[in-house]
């Protein structure tokens, strides 16, 4: 459970979320340009699936017949075995693959930090700008990407507990904050004629359960280790259930929020843009919202106990 969730973590990593929005932004990319940047993405998905299915391909030729089963640590290892079975081409390929994702990945996860930092402080974050002008912006980019460089060189660091770690924390993070960008993306005050279509939510919302069914077993299953996992996804469904029935009870007592929108033409609905921020009224502070945001921050914080009870030991050995 633990691997399977540091699995939809580092896939539907909380992160990307918030680069995605922020680099949109930084591109300037208005919303009549919105369907050439879905493309982009949807793309940019096609292809990492693809280059995937190939390395697992490619990993399972190689080591599925060998007669020594042996545990490969980090992907170094990986790298040396794909040389030393299927030449030393292969190695160099899957070097050469890993040396681009770790660019990519120290850029865009530094990036989205230093994205996430700036916004909260309410300072200037664009890579258009100088480093005197946002140095806010670039200097959290640079400390970041410096201070993962600096824990890689630390001499016998426990490199593949630290990346379960960090993307199991990712798997238990995500739930939390696919809620709230479903909240957002539904919120027409706030979008206007961008919001989600009911198609995308009935998309949404059952993927947000699967995430959710998958962090509660791992709970079940930590903190009840001698349950099956049968016991564990029968308690899982139920749990569920009923907290489906709680929110679907909050829902209908509430209303959402809606912008009048008649009116409009084709034209101001392709370049509608959110009104500033400072203009919007704040969220009715209803009983079932506070409640919901309580145990949602409650769950995510049991979580990350129980996330580091299992892991901190591997990490100290």
């Amino acid at each position: 459970m633990l691997l399977l969730v540091a699995l939809v973590g580092t896939t539907i990593a909380p992160w990307q979320i918030f680069f995605q929005q922020s680099n949109v932004v930084d591109k300037r990319i208005t919303p009549r340009w919105l369907a050439y940047s879905r493309c982009e993405t949807a793309v940019g998905a096609i292809a990492f699936a693809l280059a995937a299915g190939a390395v697992m391909i490619v990993c399972a030729a190689a080591f599925d017949h060998g007669s020594e089963h042996r545990p490969l640590g980090d992907a170094a290892a990986i790298a040396h075995e794909l040389g030393a079975r299927l030449g030393h081409p292969a190695g160099a390929v899957f070097a050469i693959a890993l040396l681009n994702a770790s660019l990519l990945g120290a850029g865009a996860v530094s990036l989205s930090s230093a994205y996430a930092v700036s916004e909260a402080r309410g300072v200037k974050h664009s890579l258009h700008r100088r480093f005197d002008d946002a140095r806010t912006f670039h200097g959290c980019f640079a400390a970041l990407v410096l201070a993962a460089a600096a824990t890689v060189l630390v001499p016998h660091a426990p490199l593949g507990a630290i990346t379960l770690l960090v993307q199991a924390l990712a798997g238990i993070l995500l739930p939390t904050t696919l809620v709230l960008l479903l909240l957002l993306s539904n919120d027409a005050e706030l979008l206007g004629p961008l919001t989600n279509p009911r198609r995308m939510t009935a998309i949404a919302a059952p993927a947000i359960a699967v995430i959710l069914a998958l962090s509660t077993m791992l709970t079940i299953t930590t903190t009840l280790p001698h349950l099956g996992v049968v016991v564990a996804l029968e308690l899982t469904l139920g749990l569920l259930a009923a907290g489906g029935v709680a929110v679907a009870i909050a829902l209908a007592r509430e209303r959402t929020r809606r912008a009048p929108l008649d009116g409009l033409t084709p034209w101001q609905r392709r370049t509608w843009t959110s009104p500033a921020l400072e203009r919007i009224p704040r969220a009715p502070r209803t009983r079932a919202r506070v409640l919901g945001l309580a145990l949602l921050r409650g769950y995510t914080t049991l979580m990350i106990l129980l996330l580091a009870a299992r892991l901190g030991p591997l990490l100290v050995s």
